[in-house]
Parts: C-alpha cells; sequence; structure tokens
C-alpha cells in the first residue's frame, strides 16, 4: 500500500512541537498509533526504530504519529521528565486527529519511560484505547539492586572469564564482596504501601504505574526483552506485587517476550519483530 509523510508542529503550553505524521494512501484505519520517545531521545528513535515503525504501520494502512516532547530534540521548552508530559501527550493526540481526521482511536506506543509515561496518561483520555508498552521503565533504588544481583552476579559467577581473573588475582574480592553486601541492603528496602487513592505522589513509581494500568479501560500490549536490565527489573517488581500480576493476567493484556534482544531493539530483526507484533495487535 502507499503512504506518505509530511511535518508538522504544534503548541504545547506555548512551546512548538515537531511531529512526523506518517499516512496511508487510502483506506485508513481508525485507530491510530502515537510513537512516544522514551529516555534521551528524539523522534526518529534508536537505531531509527520509530522511523521504521511509523512506515510499516503506515504501508498496511494504520496511521502513525511521532514526535518531541518539550526539551526534546528539536521542542522548544525546558527539558521535562517522563512524568510531566500529559500535556505533551494531549497536543499531540489533538494534532494527530487534526491532520488525519478518520483517526478516531489512538493506541500510545512506548518504549522505556515513554511506556510509564503512557501509563500515567491512558486513562485520562478516552481517545486512547490502547497501549504498546516496551521494557517499562520502574527503577527504583531497591528494584534495580535485586535485578542487578538475581542477574548480573549470576552472569558473574558463571563467566570463564570472571573465574580466570579471580584465580590470577584480577578480582578485589574484598571491594566485590562490599559491592554486594550493599546490593543486599539496597535489595532489601521495602516497598511504599499500595493505596486505593489514586496515583498518589508519595507511592513507589511501580505501585503508581500498576494503579494507572488498573484506571485504564482499554488493551494493552506487552513487550519484555531478555537480555535487558530495565526489563528485568520490571519482571522484579511484577514478582513482588499481587495488584501488578493480576493487571497482567487480564485477558486485555497480550504479552510478548523476544528472549535475544536487549533494551532498544538494536538488531534489524528485533525491530522487524516488535513492528509485525504492534501491527498485528493494532489491527485486532
Amino acid at each position: 500500500m502507499s503512504w506518505s509523510e509530511s511535518a508538522l508542529t504544534f503548541d504545547c503550553q506555548g512551546e512548538s512541537l515537531p511531529a512526523i505524521i506518517s499516512l496511508p494512501a487510502n483506506g485508513m484505519a481508525e485507530r491510530g498509533v502515537l510513537i512516544v520517545v522514551g529516555g534521551p531521545q528524539y523522534r526518529a528513535g534508536s537505531h531509527r526504530q520509530f522511523v521504521l515503525l511509523a512506515r510499516h504501520l503506515a504501508r498496511h494502512g494504520i496511521a502513525a504519529m511521532r514526535f518531541d516532547y518539550r526539551g526534546m530534540g528539536d521542542a522548544g521548552g525546558e527539558l521535562h521528565n517522563f512524568e510531566q508530559i500529559d500535556d505533551d501527550l494531549r497536543a499531540a493526540i489533538d494534532a494527530f486527529q487534526h491532520a488525519a481526521p478518520a483517526v478516531r482511536e489512538v493506541v500510545i506506543w512506548g518504549l522505556c519511560d515513554a511506556a510509564s509515561a503512557a501509563l500515567f496518561y491512558a486513562w485520562r483520555d478516552k481517545r486512547v484505547t490502547g497501549l504498546v508498552l516496551l521494557n517499562p521503565w520502574v527503577r527504583t533504588e531497591a528494584g534495580l539492586a535485586r535485578a542487578y544481583i538475581k542477574h548480573y552476579y549470576r552472569q558473574r559467577l558463571l563467566s570463564a572469564e570472571f573465574w580466570r581473573k579471580l584465580l590470577c588475582g584480577g578480582v578485589d574480592l574484598k571491594d566485590a564482596w562490599r559491592s554486594l553486601v550493599d546490593k543486599l541492603a539496597q535489595a532489601r528496602q521495602p516497598a511504599a504501601p499500595v493505596a486505593e487513592l489514586g496515583l498518589d505522589a508519595s507511592l513507589s513509581l511501580p505501585d503508581r504505574m500498576c494503579e494507572g494500568l488498573r484506571r485504564f479501560a482499554g488493551r494493552v500490549l506487552l513487550v519484555l526483552s531478555g537480555d535487558d536490565l530495565t526489563a528485568a527489573e520490571f519482571r522484579e517488581a511484577v514478582a513482588a506485587s499481587p495488584d501488578w500480576q493480576a493487571q497482567l493476567a487480564a485477558p486485555r493484556v497480550t504479552q510478548r517476550e523476544l528472549a535475544e534482544a536487549n533494551h532498544t531493539f538494536s538488531r534489524r530483526e528485533w525491530r522487524d519483530r516488535v513492528a509485525d507484533w504492534t501491527l498485528s495487535w493494532v489491527r485486532e
């Protein structure tokens, strides 16, 4: 299917935000995809993943828009973190539907902390009917320590290089022991209690994200990489939380795993797999 691509700008709180919209030439679906930047990136994404994904969707009849939120890429304004971009997401959806009036429903697609931002925002906007969340960012000091102990130290113990260095005196045992003790202490920090009061800022990041998911009524596609500490932290957070487990067990949630992939899906076959999963899921 033929498609077109064009640039536009839109206003958010007095700042100009740039966007690229990819549109099918005809036969556009009512459901479009808004791709949100995660981490210190801009609208192209790592390894041009956002560019390739938007074009793939447009080629198959799905409109897609990617943009820079305030302070990122070519957007104006002070830098905003992922917990401060509700206005950016709302303005982006306004601009997306203005440029593509056939789009009645919006799926927010977010990697890393953009996935976290999507969970904070989606339940507030009825136009958002779906979320694609990739390696969601749930980092807390305790969560990072638990993931570090479980994955890093296990890999070290299974590494032939580590044992070679140890036998040759190349490992500072005192320093290594001190590091392990520190991580164990951090990992034992208790999580904040879950409240039923909404997205209370006093709750931990994972708990606020879980509450956002509970409030959101739409469908969710969750994609996790196997070779990624962020994804490992997310799994640890879910394993420690009956609330997370209950939300992810709901029929509206579809989960996919890419065992060999890293955080940003740096290989073409991994990006293609994610794009195909996204397309199939959006079409359902």
